[in-house]
């Protein structure tokens, strides 16, 4: 064979491979999975059973005053799912009035007869700020009701660069961390190799995948004795952007 045809057997070769590579990691559909976020204005499809779902219930941002907004006006009856109320923050300065609004904003979904399991702060901590971020949130779960668990989002880069003890500070002061693999409507690539990380990670986590993204689940996670499952994000049909 000459040598252009050697180039053109190579290129087929790196060409299938690269279809091999993408095929391994599969499309993620929330039929297969139970626990979901639901921001306002998306509706599940009807094959989908969720058990578990994280409804935003309004942001703290960052521009003008320090209060909370509200996204989400009614308070639907959800029989048969443990509800956890998200509040995106853009800051962390948040004041007496933003408290009280989010636990009463708790105490309502219970009292309409939901079963609330707590409340969920979406909040971008950098790796190297986390040990400030474990000051809000000491603050946060001595304010909190006992009967209230408290959960977060996190970045893959925690495992990877985060400093082990404040990692360990902080599995004293939360229920669980939701570790996000996706930015926009896209997996990011290379998540294998954070997880890989993960191997002494001290939190309980799930990890969160966007709907419809690439993913293969990495080996460790099946053995991890913190790994909790799954959270889908939900799109709509005309949704721009995930978390």
């Amino acid at each position: 064979m000459r040598a252009s045809g050697w180039s053109m057997a190579l290129l087929a070769l790196l060409t299938l491979t690269g279809c091999r590579r993408e095929t391994e990691a599969e499309r993620v559909d929330p039929a297969g999975y139970e626990a979901f976020y639901l921001w306002p204005g998306v509706r599940p499809a009807k094959n989908v059973r969720a058990k578990i779902l994280y409804l935003l219930d309004g942001e703290v941002r960052r521009r003008g005053p320090v209060r909370l907004e509200k996204l989400r006006m009614g308070m639907p009856r959800l029989p048969g799912k443990k509800i956890w109320l998200v509040v995106r923050a853009d800051r962390l300065d948040w004041n007496d009035a933003v408290y009280k609004t989010i636990f009463d904003d708790l105490h309502r979904w219970r009292e309409a007869g939901n079963e609330v399991v707590g409340l969920q702060v979406d909040f971008d901590a950098a790796t190297r700020g986390i040990g400030g971020y474990g000051d809000f949130l000491r603050d946060l779960r001595q304010r909190l009701p006992h009967h209230w668990r408290l959960s977060i989002t996190g970045l893959m880069d925690w495992s990877a660069h985060g400093d082990p003890q404040a990692l360990a500070r902080l599995a004293g002061l939360i229920d669980e961390v939701v570790v996000q693999t996706y930015q926009g409507r896209t997996t990011i690539p290379g998540y294998e190799d954070y997880f890989r990380r993960m191997e002494s990670f001290p939190i309980p986590f799930r990890v969160a995948l966007i709907e419809g993204g690439a993913w293969q689940a990495p080996p460790m996670l099946s053995r991890h004795p913190q790994f909790k499952g799954y959270v889908v994000f939900l799109l709509s049909r005309n949704s721009s952007d995930g978390h």
